[in-house]
């Protein structure tokens, strides 16, 4: 699948991952990648700054974990981020609607 195609919904896949309960970065990855059945693969690069950014917003907040010898940031949605993350499924609704009926007409 074409990166591009994430661009502006990226936000919205983040929040939908993270619905369950706290993860760190690459557990992040591997959750989109795992629900999107290998479609979809995030880089590092692109995941890290989208979550601080979210976290700025107030949509998610995080803590270090200690894993053995190793400190490990996770994050988990704040109510805010419950609300967007609805916000984000109305809109998603509302646009595969919209382009579905252009590629798709009834005829």
């Amino acid at each position: 699948m074409r990166a591009d195609a994430v661009r502006g919904h990226l936000d919205g896949l983040l929040l939908a991952v993270l619905e369950p309960g706290p993860l760190h970065g690459y557990a992040i990855i591997a959750a989109v990648q795992r629900r999107s059945g290998g479609a979809l693969e995030l880089r590092t690069g692109t995941i890290y700054p989208t979550l601080q950014r979210l976290e700025r917003l107030g949509l998610l907040r995080s803590a270090w974990d200690a894993v053995g010898e190793r400190r490990r940031r996770s994050y988990e949605l704040t109510d805010a981020g419950r609300r967007a993350l609805a916000d984000e499924r109305a809109a998603w609704r509302e646009f595969t609607a919209a382009i579905g009926s252009v590629l798709n007409p009834a005829t």
